[in-house]
């Protein structure tokens, strides 16, 4: 039985999004909330070729990669009564079927205490998948992120609007990975400008 379907069955459902669903997630949600899960660091070390990429140059895009000390910041959406459905069709194809994520259930805690962790759906893309490009140096991935551009934009976008987010809505917090890409994606696009 899949993670969703079990979940699925409560009435409600909590989807826990750590990329591009925290800006983006084009499907209906009763409340969103943020928050962090526990175990897990982001990395960009999953390929795109649909997205941010294609299938010649695949762009980086993020993962969850498991590590006991670590904790990921992003958005837990609730869904529920038609949205549950309706937004796993959609995440499915979105997240599994274009974007090579599996799912997985974790424990959600939102941000500052406001309520008890939930257990949340998340999508998280796998070494195994022949899309993971794996670990790369901060330059040599924002190389990449810089050259990239699949169907719904550019891959800078997604690092940048990463970056945002998490200034924006979890300004505390120092995600080393995330912001060194960043400033050596912003290095190389000064230079090309």
């Amino acid at each position: 039985m899949k993670p969703q379907d079990v979940l699925a069955g409560r009435g409600s459902l909590w989807i826990f999004g750590y990329g591009s669903l925290v800006w983006k997630p084009d499907f209906k949600y009763r409340r969103s909330e943020v928050g962090h899960v526990k175990g897990y660091k982001r990395r960009f070390w999953h390929g795109d070729n649909f997205h941010r990429g294609d299938d010649d140059l695949p762009g980086r895009v993020v993962t969850l990669i498991e590590e006991r000390d670590q904790c990921t910041w992003g958005v837990a959406f609730e869904v529920t009564g038609a949205q549950v459905a309706e937004s796993l069709k959609y995440l499915d194809v979105r997240e599994a079927v274009r974007g090579g994520y599996v799912t997985k259930v974790v424990e959600f805690h939102p941000r500052g205490g406001h309520g008890p962790p939930v257990p949340a759906l998340v999508y998280i893309a796998t070494p195994d998948n022949p899309t993971y490009l794996g670990p790369a140096s901060p330059d040599d991935i924002a190389a990449r992120i810089v050259a990239c551009r699949g169907k719904t934009g550019h891959n800078v976008e997604y690092l940048l609007r990463l970056a945002e987010f998490m200034r924006a809505s979890c300004p505390e917090v120092d995600d080393a990975h995330l912001f060194s890409i960043e400033v050596a994606a912003l290095a190389r696009l000064s230079v090309l400008l």
